[in-house]
């Protein structure tokens, strides 16, 4: 691999550090790409740089050359489908590989106590449908739909944050109370989970399927212990050339085909 070239590595979830560490101990020049400043515990290493800050497609070309860039690894969030589109547009672009990383789900099906929906606004309806207060889990980036339903049927709603400013400014906007918004980096355990059920006597929990390295597991477990019922919203239909991007469920996979394919050039 060319040694004044470095990939270039979307994350931002907790896989990001252990790939580019994988990637960095077999030689590669790493550069880290996260759309926030939220701080991953990274501790300092020779061969990988980090950015913060959103990218666009035009913005993600730009640094494609500027580096510039002999590889897209795509390990953004399952649920960030708008970088998922860029990174296989712009690698098509400059000629350059995309591989994905791709979180196992662990929501396979409907089950008794789960209800799977295609959006947040479908999740929203079908939370408040069952007339108890829902702790919603998904973030701060969707909060809208919720908060209308909650205001709608007066029931409460409970927001599970990142402590960041942003995040805190969605809420406010949202018209979420303060004394409703529960502050804290996951994934959280089990007894976590269900200590904050409990604390606002949740009946609906709204998640994601962020698999196991998002928590998601636990988030079940706790619901099925406390009686609530949960809405999942399930992972966003991509588009179908992004059916063409090889894509892993474990690193050493994903990082041999980077580089059998780096000795064939």
């Amino acid at each position: 691999m060319n040694p004044n070239t470095a990939i270039l590595l979307l994350g931002g979830t907790s896989e990001t550090w252990p790939l580019a560490i994988r990637l960095a101990n077999e030689g590669c020049r790493v550069l880290v790409s996260q759309a926030t400043d939220v701080t991953l515990e990274i501790p300092p290493h020779p061969g990988i740089q980090c950015r913060y800050g959103p990218l666009d497609e035009n913005a993600l070309a730009e640094l494609v050359d500027r580096r510039p860039i002999c590889a897209i690894i795509d390990a953004a969030h399952p649920y960030a489908s708008t970088i998922h589109a860029a990174a296989h547009r712009v690698a098509v672009a400059k000629g350059i590989p995309c591989l994905r990383y791709v979180r196992p789900a662990v929501v396979a099906a409907a089950s008794p106590g789960v209800q799977l929906v295609p959006d947040h606004e479908a999740a929203a309806t079908a939370a408040f449908s069952h007339w108890r207060p829902v702790l919603l889990t998904t973030g701060s980036r969707n909060l809208v739909p919720y908060a209308q339903q909650a205001s709608r049927t007066g029931l409460p709603l409970v927001a599970r944050i990142l402590d960041h400013p942003s995040s805190r400014t969605a809420c406010q906007r949202a018209g979420i109370l303060p004394e409703r918004i529960v502050v804290g980096r996951g994934p959280f355990s089990v007894e976590t989970n269900r200590q904050h059920i409990r604390q606002f006597d949740i009946g609906v929990l709204v998640t994601k399927d962020s698999g196991i390295a998002g928590g998601t597991e636990e988030k079940l477990q706790a619901a099925q212990a406390e009686g609530c019922q949960v809405i999942v919203v399930t992972r966003p239909r991509f588009a179908p050339e992004l059916d063409r991007i090889p894509a892993f469920k474990d690193f050493d996979s994903l990082v041999e085909d980077l580089l059998r394919n780096a000795e064939k050039k």
